[in-house]
């Protein structure tokens, strides 16, 4: 753990305990600050280390709050000093006020990588013609923005002049930059690494992608885990309680054991010492903003500790199939030539007519005709006959009139034989789209196009399969295309022909059946799902404000294997808290225990107290380097 002793305050208290800790330890071997020196020099330590405990306990008993720690605190340290031990009453104030500066150590260590958004967000931009900086909020929609390489992109736009290497791993946790050109989209808080451009703005500075991650991170503290309420609302019955014991183990020692009043009383303030809830009350925050640090520095943004907690209870995670498992995006996969045409002829002459489209499935077709490593063919008197195909003249192959579309449109101008239905027939049961293609004589051939599954789709189902969550698929598209998706990816449960209700009706009855839900999608036709789950995660979130706002989890790239990460973290997460609790709870009853025994004292109940705090923070911290 970093401490920040750049901080005055923190150094002062730092050093305050040491020296204080240090009188202590000779006071023991025999020397002490002589009287009436000793009360005035530990008196003034306490105000200056402790003058806002004292100022809260002494407003909490003034409403008789029993319940506040600084109260227990005040309590503590005024009984230590009426009874003559003026040291340890100073040590105690010193130690609790350093343990309280290490919680916000802590947090403010687990927090570090929100706060690297913050640092790099440009409060400046060059507009251009302006001649000098302006402030990112007085820049209106429609701006043009210079960006010079080195320099953060002040906001989100397209470029419109230039050429860069984008470095956009404060969005999407990617950690190799990405060639943009003119016309792609660029996000503010990226980092320009090469070339200069000039970006006309599409949003204002506080509708940014950038300014809604920063927003969600630090939207984070107010949903709290149930744990983290829980244990506050324990912490504020725990403390009267320990304050009745300890009045009860006073009377007890003194009236009944007769050990004396200094002796009773010093029992008596070991256990307040002993029992100060503060470990217990950091343990939960603490590794809650550590986990949300490490998602956040890998792209995913957590809107709060209550939906990390709730993803480490999910039994099910249902995945949208288009832009989730697959890219969304349509590629040939399949080509049949028939009637003497070459693989050459098939794609070039296809290809020659298609590129005038700019539908995903003409696309593809060019695609795989420039991958094949043929050139598609000029052609010329394209017409596109909507919801059927499409029809060019080839200029390279003379008299030869390309036609490309489904089956009945094809049909209306050639005969459509067994093979071709055999071959349309199977690849419609594998749910692909069939592309049937003429040159006028005959069907020259015919060709399958698919949705391409990422490749990383097959191994992260898996993954969720071996952490005992099954995986299942919800999709608007067919039955037959989502089962043979599901299938090569190692789906078993198949959801098809889904409408946006269809899958959030899904997704309730699966929860009202008991069976906690992640519902993965692309946070648009996915979002009534994915606010109806228990967790909703949004792939691919980047610039998508829909996104953004419906997710309890917003995934910032298509990294699909974030999601088993995700549920490996949330885990460790949630045993760590019970694990930080546990322990806090334990020893706070063995040392209880002592001190009703007769066997503690103040100092061992010091180093107790804030050596348990000390554990929890670093192991809580820990979660920030989880792999």
């Amino acid at each position: 753990m970093k401490l920040p002793f750049h901080d005055k305050q923190f150094t002062f208290l730092f050093v305050s305990a040491i020296v204080l800790l240090v009188l202590e330890v000779v006071s023991i071997l025999g020397w002490s600050i002589p009287m009436p020196i000793a009360p005035i020099f530990y008196g003034i330590m306490v105000l200056a280390t402790g003058r806002k405990i004292i100022l809260g306990g002494l407003k909490s008993l003034s409403k008789f709050n029993f319940g506040s720690v600084s109260l227990l605190m005040l309590i503590a340290v005024v009984s230590a000093f009426c009874l003559g031990e003026y040291s340890e009453g100073a040590v105690v104030m010193s130690l609790y006020v350093l343990g309280e500066a290490l919680e916000d150590v802590g947090i403010d260590n687990s927090k570090s990588s929100l706060e690297d958004l913050v640092n790099k967000a440009p409060r400046e931009a060059i507009v251009k013609g302006e001649g000098k900086p302006v402030q990112i909020d007085k820049i209106p929609i429609g701006s043009i923005v210079e960006v010079r390489p080195g320099s953060y992109i002040p906001m989100d736009g397209k470029i419109v002049a230039g050429a860069s290497s984008i470095d956009e791993a404060a969005i999407t946790g990617e950690p190799i930059a990405k060639d943009k050109k003119i016309g792609d989209t660029v996000f503010a808080g990226t980092l320009n690494q090469e070339g200069y451009i000039e970006i006309k703005t599409t949003k204002l500075s506080s509708d940014t992608t950038f300014s809604k991650i920063i927003q969600l991170a630090f939207q984070a503290n107010t949903n709290k885990s149930e744990r983290q309420k829980f244990i506050q609302r324990f912490a504020k019955k725990y403390t009267p309680t320990i304050l009745v014991l300890a009045l009860l183990l006073f009377l007890v020692y003194n009236f009944l054991l007769h050990k004396g009043v200094h002796d009773s009383l010093n029992m008596a303030i070991s256990l307040l010492v002993i029992a100060c809830p503060c470990a217990m009350v950091i343990s939960t925050p603490v590794s809650i903003y550590a986990a949300i640090g490490n998602a956040s520095s890998r792209g995913a943004i957590v809107k709060g500790g209550k939906f990390l907690e709730a993803l480490a209870e999910v039994k099910t995670v249902a995945l949208d199939k288009t832009r989730t498992i697959t890219y969304g995006k349509p590629i040939v996969s399949d080509m049949f030539m028939l009637n003497g045409t070459s693989q050459e002829e098939l794609l070039a002459c296809t290809a020659g007519a298609e590129v005038f489209s700019e539908h995903p499935v003409a696309q593809a077709i060019v695609d795989a005709s420039k991958k094949a490593g043929f050139e598609p063919h000029a052609a010329h008197k394209y017409r596109s006959i909507i919801g059927k195909g499409a029809t060019a003249e080839c200029l390279v192959c003379k008299d030869e009139t390309i036609k490309a579309g489904n089956v009945d449109y094809i049909g209306e101008s050639e005969s459509i034989g067994e093979e071709e239905h055999k071959i349309i027939n199977n690849l419609s049961s594998e749910g692909k789209t069939s592309i049937v293609v003429s040159f006028g004589k005959g069907v020259a051939g015919v060709l399958g196009l698919e949705d391409e599954i990422k490749p990383e789709s097959k191994q992260v189902i898996g993954e969720i399969k071996a952490l005992d969550v099954q995986p299942i698929m919800l999709s608007g598209d067919s039955q037959q295309a989502a089962t043979f998706v599901a299938q090569k990816v190692g789906i078993e449960k198949v959801y098809g022909n889904l409408l946006p209700e269809g899958k959030a009706e899904t997704v309730q009855q699966l929860i009202a059946n008991g069976n906690p839900v992640a519902m993965v999608g692309d946070g648009i036709n996915d979002a009534p799902a994915m606010a109806m789950s228990t967790v909703g995660i949004a792939m691919g979130a980047a610039g998508s404000d829909v996104a953004i706002e419906t997710a309890s989890i917003a995934l910032m790239n298509d990294n699909l294997s974030l999601i088993p990460f995700l549920i490996r973290l949330s885990r460790a997460t949630v045993n760590q808290i019970k694990f930080n609790t546990v322990g806090s709870i334990l020893v706070k009853v063995l040392f209880v225990i002592l001190a009703f025994m007769g066997y503690s004292n103040l100092v061992l109940a010091i180093f107790a107290d804030v050596g348990v705090l000390m554990i929890v923070i670093l192991l809580s911290l820990r979660l920030r380097n989880f792999k």
